[in-house]
């Protein structure tokens, strides 16, 4: 019992801590491209920490086996390096108590790791899904900036704003360029003018379409057809900067719900399952992988096998990619799934635990026996 807390803990300490700096790094990665879009306009800046917290449960399910692999790797490789599994080996201590132990942090791993992906991270996709809707048939009210000029909602006017009063959204010195129509014939020439006025606000009606009103100012057209010059004061103007809501689009596959998957009768649906299934389905996997390759001499050092450990996972990883990607194209049937995958890597993780055990050692000795009698 002692022995089998002191190996769970070290393996999910070193878990832990790989876990935490690939978290972090990914993170960090997705937090400059969410801020990069910020600060373009395309997200309100009070959004940023929110879409960040929605990319965490897809990083985790997909860091989750990778850490536990290399967890795995550094543990048992620091114990051996250590000189200390040899004497638990000398104690009666054999490999596949070892794999055993070990299965059972895998095992609530890939618990976790199908929370992640089978629940967690399609609620996330789908809420992601829905404040991105609600950000474009709001971007008329919401996006407008003090200080830059942008495009309205519908591109038919630019829109450039000195102030604007974060409480009543009222806006102040409000300027529009209202764009020609895009088909570029001679009236939409004539109808392009620009507009001026000391304040303005957007406001909703509602089927959903955004008006800005300006009050106070004054609007320019020009005429290219015989050159004359027109300037109209107004007290009030309406300009049309959003037409309707954003109708409601098929959400992405990653944002349906697992359940709901199995209802879809397309080859991407079924792709989209056994990716889902394979992560936590790697974590049990990767651990026979995993606990093999950790044993190193103690001259090697800890990280004598980590380049070819992380090879066979980039391989499997690789792979699975590869036939998801077939399964979606219809080049694989989707009754086959990733199934062949894990089954070749379940065969390698065997081999190698095989190879350090008695039989496995009884085997290759026969091997070689009869290679040498058939000699």
């Amino acid at each position: 019992m002692i022995l089998s807390r002191y190996l769970l803990l070290e393996v999910a300490k070193t878990q832990f801590a790989v876990f935490f700096v690939l978290m972090t790094i990914f993170i960090s990665q997705k937090f400059v491209s969410i801020l990069g879009d910020a600060s373009e306009g395309g997200i309100p800046g009070n959004l940023v920490m929110v879409f960040i917290g929605l990319k965490a449960p897809e990083l985790a399910g997909m860091l989750m086996p990778l850490s536990m692999f290399l967890g795995v790797l550094l543990a048992y490789g620091r114990i051996y390096a250590d000189s200390e599994m040899t004497v638990l080996h000398a104690c009666g201590v054999s490999e596949w108590y070892i794999v055993r132990i070990t299965l059972i942090l895998s095992f609530l791993t890939a618990l976790l790791t199908g929370l992640f992906t089978l629940y967690l991270s399609p609620l996330a996709a789908d809420y992601e899904v829905q404040v991105k809707a609600e950000l474009a048939a709001d971007s008329g009210l919401s996006s407008l900036v003090a200080g830059r000029f942008q495009k309205t909602g519908n591109d038919k006017a630019v829109v450039f704003v000195h102030d604007k009063t974060r409480n009543t959204n009222e806006l102040s010195k409000v300027f529009v360029a209202q764009l020609p129509d895009r088909d570029g014939n001679e009236q939409s020439v004539i109808n392009s003018s620009l507009v001026y006025a000391e304040k303005g606000q957007v406001k909703e009606d509602e089927s959903g379409a955004q008006k800005l009103t300006m009050e106070n100012g004054y609007r320019y057209q020009s005429d290219a057809s015989n050159g004359e010059f027109r300037a109209v004061s107004f007290g009030k103007y309406h300009i049309e900067i959003q037409e309707k809501k954003v109708e409601h689009t098929r959400r992405k596959l990653s944002a349906l719900p697992t359940e709901q998957l199995f209802n879809e009768d397309l080859p991407e649906s079924r792709a989209a399952i056994h990716w889902r299934f394979a992560f936590p389905i790697a974590c049990l996997i990767l651990t026979l992988i995993a606990v093999p390759l950790s044993v190193v001499n103690p001259r090697q050092g800890k990280f004598a096998k980590m380049l070819p450990a992380l090879l066979l996972f980039l391989g499997y990883f690789l792979l699975l990619t590869a036939m998801r990607s077939s399964i979606e194209s219809g080049a694989v049937p989707s009754g086959v799934g990733l199934w062949p995958i894990h089954f070749v890597a379940l065969v390698l993780g065997i081999t190698l635990i095989m190879q350090e055990r008695s039989s496995g050692k009884k085997i290759k000795a026969k091997v070689k026996r009869k290679k040498g009698d058939n000699t």
